[in-house]
């Protein structure tokens, strides 16, 4: 099969490797679309992944072609979405249901194999049945998703509530479209590009709602619109020291700010601005991954991954997010600016490393 190949730092090459073999729990699938995260990016040019070679990519959707001894035959010719993290089972996180802090995880795409490829070996746990409405493009975006409504989630805002969404990358913009479909009105959003402007307005934000940060600096335009008070609920998406200072100063007494940015460099507060925290009484929270629902046999305490399963599902962030996508309350088809076929797809690592071009998702296509 095809497939793009991370060999070391900045050497990620286009090449034929053999067809992933199935473990006993696992179903192969056929990669139908997978979009690049922006974690993609420093982990094929700045870091490297945790073993080399790898094949990156862990946002995908396809269709089920072959599965293991132990995965119902059932699965073959299903359109799936697919969980990416693979929980062990066994720590506290995951006694706890809590599997996104798995301490012992593994993950597709960074850990072992992912998407840029034909064909990704997924444990059958962690697939997600679509529903017939829902197409591939759609479904490979079901993972930033459910990261998005995770942090939403983790504050629960209040029709109410005056809302910051700082940084308008795919996680901010995602945001954006869940608050909105939740009902949040009084939304103000902060970005930096011309591209994070028009989605912020084609999502019914008022063109006064948003800050162009180029142009104006974030305390003097809050205060204006929050009669001086801040806001009761900031998401800091952008991993910076100015943007999680300005998330600091400008919520409410009481109000509550979740860091959902990537650090993209040393996290540090100035005193004064933590003197903040303290005396507004701030609750800070982070958040990390999204929810997805296991259930295990009731038989086996130990609970390996081997009897892992996804058929019974609650309210889980991956639920939350299908039901809005078969009721089409929300279409994140917008957001994709660039696709690309499989062999083609370098084109897009190299616009989102260079930003020689102002990008939205962008998404191997390989229907």
């Amino acid at each position: 099969m095809k497939a793009w190949v991370l060999h070391g730092i900045g050497d990620i090459r286009l090449e034929e490797i053999e067809e992933p073999k199935l473990k006993n729990d696992e179903a192969l699938v056929a990669v139908k679309a997978v979009g690049i995260c922006g974690s993609d990016i420093p982990r094929i040019y700045r870091t490297g992944a945790h073993a080399h070679p790898l094949v990156p990519g862990h946002e995908m959707s396809g269709i089920v072609v072959k599965t293991g001894a132990q995965v119902a035959p059932t699965w073959i010719g299903q359109q799936v979405g697919v969980f990416p993290l693979i929980p062990c089972g066994m720590c506290d996180p995951c006694q706890n249901g809590q599997y996104e802090m798995c301490r012992q995880y593994s993950y597709l795409g960074s850990r072992r194999n992912g998407g840029f490829a034909e064909y990704v070996a997924v444990p059958a746990a962690n697939l997600v049945k679509l529903p017939a409405s829902i197409g591939f493009a759609e479904a490979a975006m079901l993972e930033p998703m459910a990261v998005a409504v995770h942090a939403m989630r983790r504050i629960i805002p209040k029709p109410s509530d005056t809302v910051v969404v700082c940084g308008l990358g795919t996680i901010g913009r995602l945001l954006l479209l869940f608050l909105k479909e939740a009902g949040i009105e009084n939304i103000l959003a902060m970005g930096n590009k011309d591209i994070q402007q028009q989605a912020a307005l084609s999502m019914g934000v008022p063109a006064d709602h948003y800050l162009d940060t180029r142009n104006e600096k974030a305390g003097p335009w809050l205060a204006e619109r929050t009669q001086g008070i801040g806001a009761d609920v900031f998401f800091e998406c952008v991993g910076k020291n100015e943007t999680m200072a300005a998330g600091i100063e400008n919520t409410a007494p009481g109000g509550r700010i979740c860091l959902v940015g990537n650090p993209s460099s040393e996290m540090n507060l100035e005193k004064q601005t933590y003197w903040k925290i303290l005396r507004n009484q701030l609750t800070v929270t982070g958040t990390w991954n999204s929810s997805f629902d296991y259930v295990f046999p009731n038989d086996h305490v130990e609970r390996p991954m081997s009897k892992l399963t996804s058929a019974c599902r609650g309210n889980d962030d991956w639920v939350y997010v299908l039901k809005r996508l078969e009721k089409k309350r929300i279409d994140p088809l917008e957001l994709i600016s660039h696709r690309f076929a499989l062999e083609s797809l370098e084109q897009g690592f190299h616009i989102m490393r260079d930003k020689t071009q102002e990008f939205g998702k962008i998404m191997g296509i390989m229907e």
